[in-house]
């Protein structure tokens, strides 16, 4: 819904921004209340390829041509499920014909009968099982999962900051690196700081991520770019699951936010939060649940009618 928008806030002159200043005097807090079904949404909280000056930034373009093409298709499906952002989907239904709610995927995939398609795993790199039997010694509950996905890249600094934040918060926690997480170097962590951790670290290779929603896990945000700003906002504001790193990372905030989350009175009532919107997304993935029957409907009415 945020990318459909784009077109008009460009048209308004709400971006391109005038100058790179604006991100830093408070004018990315500017609420839109032009986007139905995303209520009290801050400039900031869009995709960040909005927080530009270029009027003709070719991923805002691309964007915008995106959606335009997107009233052409027969079917549009959104990673999500109704309980989650209800509000969102029905909007986008007001735009295009045929709009599915399909979500969590690994959930619907559990549903498949055929043994040999559940042979088959849906990761870009191969699976690191090492970990398996360093989180099996651990007590529910008690172990920090880290990962920044399979784009962003860290300066080395960044990556240190990380790096002792966590250890220095005094928590088990499994930390996926890629090999490429750092720019223009190799994750490497120095020795003084793997012997600070052992024991209570597991630094795994690349590895699929679960959804965090549908296993009931509440989270600390760093949001960087594209999404990820829209996904932190829903997650901390609105389904009170999430905590926000703001600005640039630093290793006292990193403890202060692993802290709350993990032994704090918030924390835990954010893992309530949580375990009820993986009630909720079960129930979504089970035989009747809404994306149950909008993936049965996709196939059986969209698709196989049509060979």
């Amino acid at each position: 819904m945020a990318y459909c928008h784009y077109g008009e806030l460009k048209n308004r002159g709400i971006f391109p921004l005038h100058d790179e200043s604006q991100i830093t005097i408070g004018y990315l807090e500017t609420e839109l209340n032009l986007v139905p079904g995303m209520k009290n949404i801050r400039l900031r909280d869009f995709p960040s390829f909005i927080q530009t000056t270029d009027p003709d930034d070719i991923m805002v373009n691309h964007n915008i041509l995106q959606t335009k093409n997107a009233c052409r298709a027969k079917a549009v499906i959104i990673h999500t499920f109704d309980d989650l952002e209800k509000e969102v989907p029905d909007a986008i239904r007001q735009k295009f014909d045929h709009v599915f709610t399909i979500s969590p995927l690994q959930l619907l995939e559990h549903q498949v009968e055929n043994l040999e398609v559940n042979s088959i795993g849906s990761n870009l790199w191969k699976e690191d099982n090492a970990c398996i039997a360093w989180l099996n010694q651990r007590a529910p509950n008690t172990v920090l999962y880290v990962n920044f996905g399979s784009i962003i890249v860290l300066s080395p600094q960044q990556l240190l900051e990380f790096a002792w934040g966590l250890a220095n918060s005094n928590q088990y926690f499994l930390w996926i690196i890629r090999p490429d997480l750092v720019r223009g170097e190799s994750a490497i962590l120095p020795q003084e700081y793997l012997k600070e951790v052992e024991g209570r670290a597991m630094m795994a290779g690349w590895c699929s991520q679960e959804q965090g929603i549908s296993e009931g896990v509440q989270m600390i945000c760093w949001p960087f770019f594209v999404e990820q700003q829209t996904n932190c906002r829903y997650a901390c504001m609105d389904w009170e699951i999430g905590l926000q790193i703001e600005g640039n990372v630093e290793r006292g905030k990193v403890v202060e936010l692993v802290k709350v989350l993990m032994e704090g009175e918030k924390g835990k009532d954010m893992r309530k939060k949580a375990l009820e919107w993986k009630d909720k997304a079960q129930l979504a993935g089970k035989p009747g649940g809404s994306s149950y029957h909008n993936l049965e409907f996709l196939i059986n009415d969209m698709l196989l009618k049509n060979y």
